[in-house]
């Protein structure tokens, strides 16, 4: 496949989503190579980008979304709603976060369409490392405690504990469940607001590291159902951050654990745009945040680091640029045979599934991603 000649930026369409998938500084360095921009009017609003800000980078505002989507490569924030299906087609590559395991229905819309996709989420290093996934989840995790405390609040509907206590009076006790990039953030701000942490993870060598640098501040537990059970039973904030890349999240705290809680507790589950890892989640959004089951505060937004998406948005694009350049300038195959990180990042391809974990969670058959570009 040809280089890309020109790169469509449409506006997030996901409920208060913020974030833009380029900014003016990708613009320019698009510009630099020869590649066109095409940015739907308003994208960058929620991120306090506006249109004269791409123009000044050298990018073309177009009216509409169709607009944007008509350029042969579109990089997104989020995966695509259902009002967006109609623009796929296999003459397409798309970017963005994808999370077919939890959407089955974008999946379904991608094979049907023979769009080329590829996932942040699954464009993986040779040392395993996710690095289209640690920004985002750095923020997630960091917003986790913060969104917490918020709920606990009695006029939010919880316990009314303050996160660091007072003189005389015990700090929350929040239990963080899965010790990567989500999880250990997670822990770190909420240590930093003075609460008492538990995080719990399966790993002990990640543990071992927490530990050491910490130094006690965050206590942790190797992971089985009986520490987990003992530990989200006189939890006062519990943050799901157990992620499988690609794959659904596993369930790790049932509803029965979840019945066992404190009444006004409150559950924030980071994992939930994987399938979630609380057994009681549902998906929410920035604007109807939360609900309550069995007396207990469920936190469960989808894109949690767009409530602070002007962050987000530079957090994300810092890393993706480098890749969307790779795939406009070599063009989808030889991007794929070239780098390897780029095909595990690769999803879907002219009706095949690409992504073994992927083609597992949804019962469908995995082609690899070199013979799928390749055929």
């Amino acid at each position: 496949m040809a280089k890309i000649a020109s790169i469509g930026v449409p506006r997030e369409v996901k409920i208060a989503e913020g974030r833009v998938a380029m900014t003016p500084d990708g613009v320019r360095e698009c510009e630099r190579y020869g590649i066109g921009v095409f940015v739907e009017t308003g994208a960058g609003d929620g991120a306090s980008i506006s249109d004269a800000d791409f123009v000044a980078a050298g990018a073309t505002i177009v009216p509409t979304a169709s607009d944007a989507w008509a350029q042969p490569m579109v990089v997104k924030v989020k995966e695509p709603k259902e009002e967006e299906f109609g623009f796929l087609r296999r003459d397409l590559t798309l970017f963005t976060y994808l999370h077919l395991a939890a959407y089955p229905n974008v999946a379904n819309a991608l094979i049907a369409a023979g769009t080329t996709s590829f996932a942040y989420e699954t464009v993986q290093l040779p040392d395993g490392s996710l690095p289209l996934l640690a920004p985002m989840s750095e923020v997630a995790g960091r917003l986790a405690p913060q969104m917490g405390a918020h709920f606990l609040e009695s006029h939010n509907g919880g316990r009314g504990v303050l996160m660091g206590g007072a003189p005389g009076v015990r700090p929350a006790k929040v239990v963080v469940l899965g010790a990567g990039n989500v999880g250990w953030n997670a822990a770190w701000i909420a240590a930093g607001m003075e609460a008492e942490v538990i995080l719990i993870d399966k790993n002990i060598e990640r543990l071992r590291y927490v530990d050491q640098i910490h130094r006690g501040r965050v206590s942790t537990l190797a992971s089985n159902r009986g520490s987990i059970e003992r530990s989200v039973l006189d939890a006062d904030l519990v943050i799901g951050a157990v992620l499988v890349a690609g794959g659904r999240a596993p369930v790790v705290v049932s509803e029965d654990m979840v019945r066992s809680m404190k009444r006004g507790a409150v559950i924030v589950d980071v994992a939930v745009d994987q399938g979630g890892c609380i057994e009681t989640t549902r998906e929410t959004t920035h604007t109807d945040p939360v609900y309550v089951e069995h007396g207990v505060v469920h936190y469960a937004v989808g894109n949690m680091p767009g409530a602070v998406s002007h962050t987000s948005t530079y957090a994300l694009t810092n890393v993706t640029l480098p890749y969307q350049l790779e795939i406009a300038r070599s063009g989808t195959r030889s991007a794929v045979e070239k780098n390897a990180a780029l095909a595990h990042g690769l999803s879907t391809h002219h009706g095949h599934v690409t992504y073994e974990a992927v083609a597992t969670a949804l019962s469908q058959p995995f082609v690899e991603p070199l013979d799928a570009i390749n055929e």
